[in-house]
């Protein structure tokens, strides 16, 4: 029977249909030649950050693996920890680059990412002191200004160093700068000692700074965290990244003269401060998977944050170090498919 003997409401409805029909084959047909799209190497997009105090970023940034691979990658510089989480919960980047303990704040504090690598065992943090300075120890910083960015391992090592040698933290002014402008104030005279992060601090020594206390115990590991979102919609493009660090970790060890070069370039410093930041003070042959060596670290950290007032209390602390940590990334992490 053809439609032109039904009645009109029949014939609309008819015709309805097969519009309806229609459409939805033409958005099956377009969601699989996408699909078949992705399958041929659709290009994926990205926000990755990179940061000096993070080699293996730098590396992967100016290898272009990432890029070899099809991904679209928006190269976010983290001047800090703390800017690396603030990009995170933001959501203006997928990955982050941060410190343990800079990780862990982030997490008790509600920020919802998990640490899916570790990217290096550093001693990136020490109290440093201007080339002037009559201070020799820390028990001589009572009643003087240092500088400390909040948030960061720097900071928390300084709490964790005063602690440890008796210092009355309420009698110290800390004073809240962001890296540089910590490295900055100390030249200047504006504080009497900063709690400094390499590369900035290796390259302040090359201008007379001194290393008063030093104990790589008190830093807390190199994390690279992601979103939970990023996690559950993009598991596949995280291994890639991780697959991507496992490279750059084993490229480094093997290229340290290139290495070297790019930190050096990236961090505005003569090589021979960026040599010893990555042959002196980054330890990259160590087991990279999240895991027990990274909780102990953390528990000794955690409860500071509670002391200092960055964290409420210390369910949140306990709440964040069972669920920051997660392996299954790093566990099956291989260089070789990636570039």
């Amino acid at each position: 029977m053809t439609t032109h003997h039904l009645r009109p409401t029949v014939r609309r409805t008819l015709a309805a249909l097969v519009a309806t029909s229609a459409v939805l084959a033409g958005a099956t047909a377009c969601a699989e030649g996408e699909a078949a799209g992705d399958d041929d190497g659709g290009t994926r997009s990205l926000e990755l950050d990179y940061a000096t105090y993070n080699p293996l970023s730098l590396v992967i940034k100016d290898q272009g693996w990432l890029e070899d691979e099809d991904v679209e990658v928006t190269w976010v510089k983290s001047e800090g920890s703390n800017k690396a989480n603030e990009a995170l919960r933001a959501g203006a980047i997928d990955v982050g680059s941060t410190a343990g303990s800079a990780a862990l704040l982030a997490r008790a504090n509600g920020s919802p990412i998990h640490a899916i690598d570790i990217y290096s065992q550093p001693e990136w943090a020490a109290v440093v002191v201007g080339a002037d300075s009559e201070i020799t120890e820390l028990s001589q910083l009572e009643g003087k200004k240092v500088a400390a960015t909040q948030g960061t391992d720097p900071y928390f090592f300084l709490v964790q160093a005063l602690e440890a040698e008796g210092v009355d933290r309420s009698k110290v002014s800390i004073e809240n700068l962001q890296h540089a402008d910590g490295a900055a104030a100390l030249q200047n005279g504006a504080v009497d000692a900063w709690a400094g992060l390499d590369p900035i601090m290796a390259n302040a020594e090359t201008q007379g700074a001194e290393l008063i206390y030093r104990n790589i115990d008190f830093n807390t590991y190199g994390f690279l965290n992601a979103t939970e979102d990023f996690l559950e919609e993009e598991p596949e493009l995280a291994q890639l990244v991780v697959d991507a660090y496992a490279k750059a970790r084993d490229w480094v060890q093997e290229n340290p003269d290139e290495a070297v070069a790019i930190l050096a370039a990236e961090a505005g410093i003569d090589e021979a401060v960026a040599r010893t930041v990555l042959t002196e003070r980054t330890n990259l042959d160590f087991d990279h998977v999240p895991g027990t060596a990274q909780l102990d670290v953390l528990t000794k950290v955690g409860p500071l944050f509670v002391e200092t007032g960055d964290v409420e209390e210390q369910a949140q602390i306990d709440d964040a170090l069972d669920t920051l940590l997660d392996d299954t990334w790093a566990a099956k992490a291989d260089g070789s498919k990636v570039g």
